[in-house]
């Protein structure tokens, strides 16, 4: 199996958070493959850069270099965005495009998306 951190999950393990370090490390030796979306980079980076955080970003840097960034280069990621916008804006639950764009990547790529964010439950 292979996943798609959401930013929050990619909080958690630059705070070493002990629980999701095992699970990515279950994964790791399951021979599962773990994804970064080019969407959390900058969420996490510019976060970082607002505080200041030198050591965090340092941490932050060396984290990034292990995964693989998926990039929103393919047009199947904005047009599945597309869809999923405006259902939820349909059912009256519109989310954060930047959800929504980390949500479409995982389906467009078939990976699972690993998040602590009520908002994707819609």
């Amino acid at each position: 199996m292979n996943y798609l951190l959401d930013s929050n999950i990619v909080s958690y393990i630059l705070k070493k958070n002990a629980i999701v370090d095992n699970k990515l490390r279950e994964v790791n030796i399951q021979g599962g493959m773990v994804f970064i979306s080019c969407i959390t980079y900058y969420e996490i980076k510019r976060g970082l850069l607002s505080i200041n955080a030198v050591k965090q970003l340092s941490e932050f840097h060396i984290f990034f270099q292990k995964y693989q960034t998926l990039f929103l280069d393919d047009l199947e990621i904005i047009e599945k965005s597309c869809e999923i916008h405006a259902k939820l804006k349909a059912k009256g639950t519109p989310i954060q495009d930047a959800d929504i764009l980390i949500a479409a990547t995982a389906i467009v790529r078939d990976l699972i998306l690993v998040s602590n964010d009520s908002d994707l439950d819609t």
